[in-house]
């Protein structure tokens, strides 16, 4: 045993890559073991380490943890990305809640008929600038300061530069109406971790296309 986290997961995005994003951004090297078949899931199912029968699972510190807000909530805690008191850690799980929503939009996007996806598209691309990004935008102009919460890098700024970067891939010019959240991208993607973790190479996944698809759903059964 490596010592290093393991991630138990798909060969795409979904709800383990906010998982992959905050440990990089932690600086925390990871192992990956890749769900590729029905049978993958199958055997972790019978093996009894999945507590409600899916994943994310993570193994870390003796832990076979499970349910993605958990295992992000554990990861932000360990790392000091998660405030410095409870009024801290509020501002972060609501600013967190708010990109999950919206991502959570984009997520679902390529598994739906063609003849939804572009409405839904439109509708992500309304939701993002006149619901979610206006809010972080006031947020930092508000307090004049490079993060969202205590001036300090959290949680919430890791997961606000990942829906941002999500959306973009939607419509490369959807921050063009926010100025400071455009300067906020520049920074927060120029932290050396972070940097790291958008290069080629990384363990960040692509853009999920028709044939990963169509592969989850063979494995997933939907």
């Amino acid at each position: 045993m490596s010592g290093k986290p393991k991630l138990h997961y798909t060969k795409g995005r979904g709800k383990m890559e906010s998982i992959r994003w905050l440990l990089a951004a932690a600086g925390v090297e990871f192992e990956e073991e890749f769900i590729e078949t029905k049978e993958d899931l199958e055997k972790l199912r019978n093996d009894g380490v999945l507590m409600f029968q899916q994943v994310p699972m993570v193994e870390m510190d003796g832990m076979k943890m499970v349910q993605t807000r958990a295992i992000l909530s554990y990861i932000a805690g360990k790392y000091n990305l998660y405030g410095k008191d409870l009024k801290e850690r509020a501002w972060i799980d609501m600013y967190v809640e708010g990109t999950t929503d919206l991502m959570g939009m984009i997520n679902v996007l390529p598994f739906q008929p063609a003849d939804a996806k572009e409405k839904n598209m439109a509708l992500i691309i309304e939701r993002a600038t006149t619901r979610y990004f206006p809010v972080y935008e006031k947020a930092l102009k508000d307090h004049g300061q490079d993060y969202l919460v205590g001036n300090k890098l959290s949680w919430a700024d890791i997961h606000l530069l990942e829906a941002i970067l999500t959306a973009e891939e939607c419509k490369p010019d959807i921050l063009s109406g926010f100025p400071v959240l455009q300067a906020f991208k520049g920074r927060t993607s120029n932290i050396p971790t972070i940097k790291k973790f958008l290069q080629p190479g990384s363990q960040r996944k692509p853009q999920t296309d028709e044939k990963f698809a169509a592969d989850v759903r063979k494995i997933f059964n939907f």
